[in-house]
């Protein structure tokens, strides 16, 4: 049983970790609005094979965004360079089984900035 579910972690985590794409916008769509000067907020809370989101930060530098799964490991993670201000993303969840997940942006030193919690369909 040990010699199944082993591989099945593994590659769930492996196919998890996909590239972020950053999409550049003039305007941020009013779903996806921040009021505070820092945080991170999805398009929908359900998401089926992908999902816009928007960072916000005060200052431009490297952030690295983890998935963590209901039992809070991390099944994708991927650091990446955002400027000040918005930054609209997209996350793909193709590899993550049905589930409740969170989101959450961390800086450099592992600083959480912002969390939020989203459902696979």
């Amino acid at each position: 049983m040990k010699k199944i579910i082993l591989p099945l972690i593994v590659s769930v985590t492996l196919l998890g970790c996909r590239k972020t794409d950053f999409i550049p916008q003039a305007e941020v769509p009013n779903p996806l609005q921040i009021t505070k000067s820092v945080g991170i907020k999805l398009e929908s809370p359900f998401v089926t094979s992908e999902v816009a989101m928007n960072v916000k930060l005060e200052t431009s530098g490297n952030v690295t965004i983890k998935i963590l799964d209901i039992s809070n490991r991390v099944v994708s993670k991927e650091t990446l360079y955002v400027n000040s201000g918005d930054n609209i993303l997209k996350v793909y969840t193709n590899a993550l089984p049905p589930s409740a997940y969170r989101i959450g942006i961390y800086d450099k030193d592992g600083i959480m900035l912002g969390i939020t919690d989203f459902n696979k369909l």
